[in-house]
């Protein structure tokens, strides 16, 4: 869309008396393919281009999204959105010029996954289910998944903004299901990059698959937990999501605003102790999560939730900024233009610390490593969550012991935070999806390992 037309559609939101006009226009082509069982359960690839317009009256958000661009639709759509709001409309003096914004923040591409065909991408889970089926009689399904997007955005505004993104996604996951007596147990590897298709080509694939078999495998052996309050030592990487869940949700102005989250009015004050530092960022090279600009055409930053255990920011898009003051962060966020942008996370980390992962194994008696974590739930108004750990060990005497299955890890976020005494310095970031009112987005989460004094693990 030229500058022109879109001047001209801004301008009819502004004669129908919205305080701001936004036009954001998506063009995604996806591709997927996924082996299971030795064959392709699933080969698709897509374009999907459309338009999002949102008018925006005090803090009251008005939104419509159609694929359909002609410029006579589109005022029509406005029109119609503004009607909610008033049935009468007035020719106004244009106060907005629009002008070209560089993105700050680009991923950089080596090779484009639209130039690559199914046969290579096929050719790497075939040779997956090759390698878990190769480790073990016991593997008994094997099921493996490339998929890749290429995004290019342009958003326009009344406040005159015009900046385009593109995003590049490439991501393969595992998951290699074991079988023994009548137990089954399932293991994943999920990784993901904001790069092309040289991502799958430095991957090592062979590494993946074995690691996700062996856990399987030893975990197929493993006795059950008992449930009870212990310390809890938990491992790098994915063991962020908890994080993710049961506090980043929390601190997005899109709870803050509605009264819904524990930590509302506590910002500059402690939440936890002093080795805790948190951050959510909006562009780490190559990463999963990043984003060159927010969608609403905002720039993001590092934006430090919590230092040293005080509460310092929320992640706050335009409307959050508005209702509650705070600053504007850069995490506006939506799956796609049928969706209005809320604020959401990017890169969510628990910042390294300085502790030694043996001296945290060291100061637990009768405890549990939660090494690699599973899936989960979350209730974001309160915080209190509910997350399996996918491989774990009993914790002896200072000593990691057996593996233990089927333990969960049961709390409310704020309450946890406290209880994190120590943090290591060996950070990991992983790939994840994450989904609330605007869609589905992709979002990195991580941490280093770290100790939580005390939380309720469940068991049989």
């Amino acid at each position: 869309m030229d500058k022109l037309k879109a001047e001209r559609v801004l301008q009819a939101g502004l004669d129908h008396k919205a305080d701001f006009v936004e036009l954001f226009i998506e063009e995604t082509r996806s591709s997927g393919v996924s082996f299971t069982n030795r064959k392709v359960e699933t080969a698709n690839a897509g374009t999907e281009f459309g338009i999002g317009i949102r008018l925006i009256y005090g803090t009251e958000v008005f939104y419509a999204s159609t694929s359909n661009d002609e410029e006579e639709h589109l005022i029509y759509l406005i029109k119609t959105l503004s009607k909610a709001k008033s049935d009468i409309s007035k020719k106004v003096e244009t106060v907005f010029q629009i002008a070209d914004k560089s993105v700050s923040f680009q991923n950089k591409i080596l090779i484009d996954p639209r130039t690559v065909g199914g046969e290579k991408k096929l050719s790497y889970l075939k040779r997956t289910d090759e390698v878990a089926r190769s480790l073990s009689p016991l593997v008994k399904q094997v099921s493996a998944r490339i998929i890749d997007s290429v995004t290019d955005i342009l958003i326009y505004n009344s406040e005159g903004l015009s900046v385009k993104d593109h995003r590049v996604l490439s991501r393969f996951s595992l998951s290699v299901t074991t079988e023994k007596n009548g137990e089954i147990f399932s293991s994943s590897e999920a990784p993901g990059a904001g790069i092309g298709f040289e991502f799958f080509d430095t991957l090592n694939l062979d590494k993946l698959t074995k690691q996700a078999t062996e856990r399987s495998l030893r975990m197929l052996d493993a006795g059950y937990a008992t449930g009870k309050k212990m310390p809890v030592v938990m491992g790098s990487g994915f063991g962020g999501v908890i994080f993710h869940e049961a506090c980043g949700h929390p601190l997005e102005t899109e709870s803050i605003r509605k009264k819904a989250s524990p930590f509302c009015d506590k910002l500059g004050t402690m939440i936890g102790q002093s080795c805790l530092t948190a951050v959510d960022e909006g562009f780490i090279e190559n990463s999963w999560g990043s984003i060159g600009i927010d969608d609403e055409g905002h720039e993001v930053e590092k934006t430090v939730l919590i230092e040293n255990g005080v509460l310092k920011n929320y992640l706050s898009d335009k409307i959050g900024s508005m209702e509650t003051g705070s600053r504007r962060t850069g995490s506006a966020r939506r799956e796609s233009y049928k969706y209005a942008p809320v604020s959401r996370m990017r890169n969510t980390y628990i910042d390294k610390g300085s502790d030694d992962f043996e001296k945290m194994i060291l100061s637990v008696e009768d405890g549990l490593y939660a090494k690699k974590m599973g899936g989960g739930s979350v209730n974001p108004a309160t915080g209190e969550f509910n997350f399996a750990v996918e491989e774990a060990y009993l914790i002896k005497n200072g000593k990691i012991t057996v593996p233990v299955r089927g333990a969960t890890l049961i709390g409310k976020g704020d309450e946890i935070i406290s209880r994190i005494s120590m943090v290591g310095n060996d950070l990991e970031i992983t790939a994840g999806m994450c989904g609330a009112s605007s869609g589905s987005i992709p979002v990195t989460v991580g941490q280093p390992s770290l100790k939580v004094d005390e939380i309720l693990v469940g068991g049989r």
